[in-house]
């Protein structure tokens, strides 16, 4: 939208009456837009329109599917719908977290003795809890983002999933999602029956974490040397809930002596599963913050060229501004700005890291944007798979410009700025390689430009 700041220099540029006019009604109408689009139920009017737009997530097209009898949800005794909706999502079970803390919808049923299991895969993240009344999942839509669904677990001929609405939206749009429809992990003290303990501190976390600050109300298998987490532990100090005894939550390979891991689909909650899905849940937020901001500069320019009868040229100075905002947060993050060392090498304990990396795609050389490193960083190449999502796809034009654009620069050397410095050259070339033979619908500009 047009700041002030450019309305008030538009005023000053002014020559004649009908000029001071012009941009009068200018500022007028920025503020009315300012106002209308800094409520909270914004996201339900043009252009986003959450709630009543058509969505094209993975379980709205699995649900046409089971509606046409094109696909059938086989049902199984234990487990009810879980095993049949992770396979047609594409989900292994390998990628299965257990999660004490009680912060579901479920969370009567949740507790250290029997937490909630969390699947997922590229664009799509599933929830399970033993005798659950319901199968808990959550798409992206490549333009809305999030789309929260449950499946009831009484057998059926036809089952049927259910978008949900304003009860998961008061936790997955907030500060804490990018204020926009999204996925959250989260990391928190919890009580030895796994109630939330908020006065010891809570922290959101991705890639950018510091690793003692993660998995608190999480089960956690693997092996990590001497760096220490929060996960596998509950508070026993009431007085002082935030000393955890994170020793001996460390390098838990068994859960055996903490919990009864008959009833999931796995015995474990890999370690690599989890420093992957925090990766991509925050990724996915900023892809989506990305799409709306642009979609709602757009909108707001147009507002303003059709107020002033005075149609702007390409983009203004305020909507570039706009997507130079978001764009920047998304390209920084793709890149993995601000990703702490691992100080020690990093294991899981199922065939997560194999079935992940096993998706490609790979380039002429073999390689891919999945293969993980887990030695002094998270991923091999510090560039994001989520590059290859249908919700990176789905940007606006203009945002998508801005991010290739970017990214080139930085790949290509011509932005050698402080924030990139975690790039050696051979990083920078070969996730140029890998992106050129890989990933469909890059500018020309990647392919014919020097990359030296």
């Amino acid at each position: 939208m047009e700041t002030f700041t450019n309305v008030g220099m538009r005023i000053r540029s002014g020559s004649d009456v009908a000029s001071m006019w012009r941009c009068g009604l200018l500022l007028l109408v920025a503020m009315a837009v300012t106002s209308t689009r800094s409520r909270a139920d914004s996201f339900d009017e043009a252009p986003i329109g959450y709630k009543t737009a058509p969505v094209d997530d993975p379980i709205a097209r699995l649900q046409k599917k089971i509606d046409t009898g094109a696909v059938t949800l086989s049902y199984d005794d234990r487990h009810g719908y879980l095993p049949a909706v992770l396979e047609q999502l594409g989900s292994p079970a390998s990628s299965q977290m257990l999660v004490f803390s009680k912060s579901s919808f479920q969370l009567d049923r949740i507790n250290p003795e029997s937490p909630r299991a969390v699947y997922y895969s590229d664009d799509a993240y599933i929830g399970w809890v033993q005798g659950g009344d319901v199968v808990e999942v959550s798409a992206v839509d490549p333009q809305q983002g999030a789309i929260f669904y449950s499946l009831d677990q009484r057998k059926t001929d036809r089952p049927r999933f259910v978008r949900r609405g304003d009860a998961c939206l008061q936790c997955h749009n907030s500060a804490l999602t990018q204020s926009v429809p999204g996925h959250l992990i989260r990391s928190l003290v919890t009580s030895p029956e796994g109630h939330l303990i908020l006065r010891a501190g809570t922290h959101r976390t991705d890639h950018r974490s510091p690793f003692e600050e993660r998995w608190g109300g999480w089960y956690v298998t693997g092996t990590h040397g001497r760096q220490r987490h929060m996960g596998n532990v509950v508070a026993t100090d009431k007085k002082n809930p935030e000393n955890l005894d994170t020793e001996s939550g460390a390098n838990v390979t068994d859960l055996s002596d903490r919990v009864d891991t008959t009833p999931y689909l796995c015995s474990g909650s890999d370690i690599v599963a989890l420093m992957v899905i925090e990766h991509q849940a925050t990724g996915h937020n900023l892809i989506t913050f990305a799409n709306y901001r642009t979609r709602i500069a757009l909108e707001n320019q147009a507002v303003i060229d059709g107020m002033l009868d005075e149609p702007t040229k390409g983009l203004s100075a305020s909507t570039r501004q706009q997507i130079k905002y978001a764009g920047e947060k998304l390209v920084r993050y793709l890149l993995f700005t601000d990703e702490p060392a691992l100080t020690d090498p990093v294991a899981g304990t199922s065939t997560f890291a194999k079935d992940f990396v096993s998706r490609g795609p790979r380039d002429r050389r073999g390689r891919s944007l999945r293969d993980l490193d887990l030695n002094n960083r998270l991923f091999r190449y510090p560039c994001s798979f989520l590059i290859y999502t249908e919700a990176f796809d789905g940007l606006p034009d203009p945002m998508r410009e801005y991010v290739y654009r970017r990214l080139w620069e930085v790949l290509t050397r011509v932005d050698q700025s402080d924030s990139f410095e975690h790039f050696s050259r051979a990083d920078r070339r070969t996730i140029l390689e890998i992106l050129r033979d890989t990933k469909k619908g890059l500018p020309a500009y990647w392919t014919t430009k020097s990359d030296s």
